[in-house]
């Protein structure tokens, strides 16, 4: 057999650089608490929000931030999440390091760090790669036991609390992360949990300016609306409504929740009412900075369109936005207000529109 050599052995290490490195310019590397994607890098990028993963119609634009930099954000039901910077979006899929293309939810940490709720556990982006981050906890005897993220622990909601403490809502249970480990809220000692929640399938979180949270429970689960005090979790069900999708807090300190089945509910520090000034409008799904609170029109059944378009109400009448004011006919799932004061819209078929207090604009193909 004839033997193979390289008089040059810098050309040799380069050959074998080159080898080792897979065909999108990635390696990855395994650390204890996360596997890294050593060089971010993008599925796609166009000046209109653009599908590449072959998704069908019933997928919307599901969650948004927009970043301390000023970048918008937007998480999908399939198509992975897109980064505007105010000239093109770039899109980023598993392929990028992802955990799952559908994205439930999106948040910035306190330190710029971005993390995202996927459908198969949450990844986090640090300004440089995307990780994927398993829910680690560490038992009472010392022992890590790491949860499974075999797409069954669906990460539906995500928030900060004013303590700094990151929450997470998921299929399989409630978590928090201190900034060094994540716990398991029930395991958390001293709390009273008379009514035996189990606290899966979390739809939805908010802390008040109070500092109470407010925990909306999802389907299968459908344990209503959770009050966490400091001391106790006590569940409620107005109008027998146990699934909430969206939960928030107006101008006046009161919070809003809307039910899957039974409509819109409202907590004024002493009693739930049920929102009757407008019936057959939706959820209210948002709140801007004026304080208008924005309802997503409902859908139709069997359809992905909205039954109504948009509602705003500002407290005392409301206004109505549909196709003749050039906004989508799809249903709305998420709305976002960027620092400029635009509105964002997403919405079925990964529809997104931008409004700017004049004229509705879309900002997808």
């Amino acid at each position: 057999m004839r033997k193979l050599t390289f008089k040059n052995p810098v050309f040799f290490l380069l050959l074998v650089s080159t080898f080792f490195i897979s065909c999108n310019g990635q390696t990855q590397t395994q650390q204890p608490d996360k596997v890294v994607i050593d060089r971010l890098s993008f599925t796609s990028k166009n000046i209109k929000l653009t599908k590449t993963q072959g998704t069908d119609i019933y997928q919307n634009v599901h969650c948004s931030l927009q970043d301390k930099d000023g970048n918008l954000w937007f998480g999908t039901t399939g198509e992975g999440v897109y980064r505007y910077d105010g000239k093109e979006f770039t899109q980023f899929t598993e392929e990028d390091g992802l955990s799952n293309n559908k994205v439930w939810s999106i948040l910035e940490d306190s330190l710029g760090n971005i993390w995202f709720g996927t459908d198969d556990g949450i990844s986090r982006y640090d300004g440089k790669i995307i990780s994927k981050i398993p829910f680690t906890i560490t038992s009472l005897n010392g022992l890590e036991i790491a949860t499974s993220q075999s797409g069954k622990n669906e990460v539906w909601s995500m928030m900060q609390d004013k303590s700094g403490t990151i929450w997470f809502g998921t299929s399989l249970d409630l978590y928090c992360y201190d900034g060094r480990s994540f716990s398991r809220f029930l395991d958390k000692i001293g709390i009273a949990n008379h009514q035996n929640l189990q606290l899966k399938w979390i739809q939805c979180l908010l802390e008040d300016n109070n500092g109470t949270i407010w925990i909306g429970s999802g389907p299968i689960a459908e344990e209503g609306i959770i009050r966490y005090d400091g001391k106790s979790i006590t569940s409620t069900k107005p109008n027998n409504d146990g699934w909430i999708r969206y939960m928030l807090e107006d101008k006046n300190g009161h919070i809003w929740f809307s039910g899957r089945h039974n409509g819109v509910f409202r907590y004024d520090g002493q009693e739930f009412k049920m929102f009757t000034e407008k019936t057959n409008i939706g959820s209210a799904i948002f709140r801007d900075k004026i304080g208008n609170i924005w309802f997503d029109g409902g859908e139709k059944i069997n359809s992905i369109e909205s039954i109504d378009g948009l509602w705003r109400y500002d407290g005392k009448t409301f206004e109505n936005f549909t196709t003749k004011d050039d906004m989508s006919k799809n249903s709305v799932w998420n709305m976002l207000e960027d620092r400029n004061g635009n509105l964002w819209i997403g919405t079925r078929n990964c529809g997104l529109f931008r409004y700017d207090g004049k004229r509705f604009e879309n900002f997808s193909e």
